[in-house]
């Protein structure tokens, strides 16, 4: 790896580590990237697990959160009339795009993923402002989602179950 090239590696990792949200370096089984890591967002106990890496030979840093419905909500949503549960994922596609992010939709298997873009400045880096930014619009994209997801399920999934995925989307905060 070159100067350059670990530089952003260095100053991404620093940057997760200033604010306790580092967790793991993704491994590089295809050897398509020149790092990645794994993190927290926001810090605490309704935290959603992101990944942050960039490509080989691009000058982008990618932050991605793959979303897998739970069990709950999948039986909720397999319950419904299918122009209804169609209707939930349109909901997401309509959202996703307004929020100018990128997204992978699975309806087979129930999952999606939310990205965004960051191009690296001439320098090879790129800012904290907008590093957070890119993480805090991917994650509340995530949030929204959520919150979509238990309207179209309201009433067909536990009570118990809705509140843990609504302290999802509730009173997060960097420094709460």
């Amino acid at each position: 790896m070159n100067e350059t090239k670990s530089i952003i590696k260095k100053l991404i990792q620093e940057y997760l580590l200033d604010e306790g949200l580092l967790r793991t370096k993704l491994p590089d089984t295809e050897h398509k990237l020149e790092f990645g890591f794994q993190f927290v967002f926001p810090p605490g106990p309704v935290s959603q697990k992101m990944v942050v890496f960039k490509p080989k030979n691009k000058d982008i840093i990618i932050i991605s959160n793959p979303i897998q419905i739970a069990p709950q909500h999948v039986e909720a949503l397999n319950s419904l009339e299918p122009t209804k549960k169609l209707s939930f994922f349109m909901e997401l596609r309509k959202f996703f795009l307004a929020k100018d992010v990128f997204y992978r939709i699975d309806t087979q298997n129930n999952r999606y993923e939310i990205t965004d873009q960051i191009f690296l400045k001439k320098d090879g880096t790129i800012s904290k402002n907008s590093f957070y930014k890119s993480i805090r619009k991917v994650f509340t994209c995530s949030a929204f989602s959520n919150i979509i997801l238990n309207e179209c399920c309201y009433g067909k999934v536990k009570s118990e179950d809705a509140s843990k995925s609504d302290d999802f989307t509730s009173n997060f905060s960097l420094y709460s």
